[in-house]
């Protein structure tokens, strides 16, 4: 359980072929399937793009937050760079998505890069939440 502090809603219609919106009207986006998956691509996004830059964002932010709490100052070009993948389920019941986080903070030992993408992993709510699922391969890039 957590205690909710922020709740946003968003809404879609016409799935892939749509638009999304957030209900206070800051965000609205249209919709296009990309051509991998059968769908024109070029103008519009698509759900997996949406998952991939709010993960990124989120666990930039975390990444953050717990440097300061160790008194670490990141540079301002650390950046988080999120994949994600959709396609078919081996069991054919439908379609699953693959997640995978690289991090890159220029400058910063290896070792210690780690240990605040560790805790940072921990911290994010994206990664907790997939976590009840599968696990999220995490690694820092150069």
């Amino acid at each position: 359980m957590i205690k909710t502090f922020y709740t946003t809603k968003a809404t879609s219609t016409g799935g892939r072929e749509g638009t999304a919106r957030t209900e206070d009207g800051s965000f609205e986006v249209k919709l296009t399937p990309p051509k991998e998956m059968g769908g024109p691509g070029g103008e519009g996004t698509n759900p997996e793009q949406l998952f991939a830059a709010g993960y990124s964002a989120c666990f930039t932010s975390a990444l953050f937050n717990v440097a300061g709490k160790k008194k670490v100052k990141l540079p301002s070009e650390t950046r988080v760079t999120a994949t994600v993948g959709v396609g078919p389920r081996d069991d054919g019941e439908g379609f699953g998505i693959e997640v995978s986080l690289a991090v890159a903070i220029p400058g910063m030992d290896r070792a210690e890069a780690e240990e605040l993408v560790h805790a940072a992993h921990i911290v994010c709510p994206y990664s907790h939440a997939l976590r009840v699922n599968f696990e999220v391969p995490v690694s820092v890039t150069e």
